[in-house]
């Protein structure tokens, strides 16, 4: 069977991919995540995403013959066509909310297979309604941490779920993996999911 790797230092990619029974060992994708001029969020997505797969099967040892797969994924915040990152810093984060609350956005995330013949991809789009949010409760959401290393200053499976009013889309997607179409992706690299589940 094919052994699969996950360029990801992502905690919610290991748990989404576990959830859905699948085995795999982690490891480490360092690339350059700096938009290119004019690049649109969907296409900057998708090369990411590619790029990380690529760049985790370069890191492997060479010469053994043994079927690997690498899967490398990217999630962007998208509000009126800017791509919305990690917060820098604090005052980043708080005009990151500002800017999301009472609006709907979109969340797009992307994710590649490669192994040694080619590199497949799929990109998925979802749409999320925010309630107004408050300063002072921007500042509180500073305060608990989670805001520092995601994507928009928000984790919808966390303490930021209370913002959402509504999603259109898919719900793991916006996490950081969009399942359904990952097990179809990784399902034409010989990679079945439900492979590890607790037995009733």
């Amino acid at each position: 069977m094919t052994l699969l790797y996950l360029a990801s230092g992502s905690p919610r990619r290991r748990e989404l991919l576990t959830q859905i029974g699948i085995p795999f060992i982690s490891l480490s994708a360092a690339i350059d995540e700096t938009p290119l001029p004019a690049e649109l969020a969907e296409a900057y997505v998708e090369r990411l995403a590619r790029e990380k797969a690529c760049a985790g099967l370069a890191s492997l040892p060479q010469g053994d013959d043994s079927p690997v797969a690498v899967l490398g994924a990217d999630t962007a915040v998208v509000l009126e066509g800017r791509i919305l990152g990690k917060p820098q810093h604090r005052e980043d984060a708080l005009a990151m909310l500002a800017a999301l609350s009472g609006r709907e956005h979109q969340v797009l995330t992307a994710v590649a297979v490669a192994d040694h013949q080619r590199c497949l991809s799929v990109s998925v789009s979802s749409h999320v309604l925010f309630r107004s949010i408050g300063a002072e409760e921007a500042e509180a959401y500073w305060a608990s941490g989670e805001p520092a290393d995601k994507a928009g200053s928000y984790a919808i499976q966390g303490l930021g779920a209370v913002f959402v009013q509504r999603l259109e889309g898919s719900y793991s997607a916006v996490v950081g993996l969009p399942l359904n179409e990952t097990a179809e992706l990784l399902g034409q690299f010989g990679i079945p999911c439900w492979q590890r589940l607790p037995a009733r």
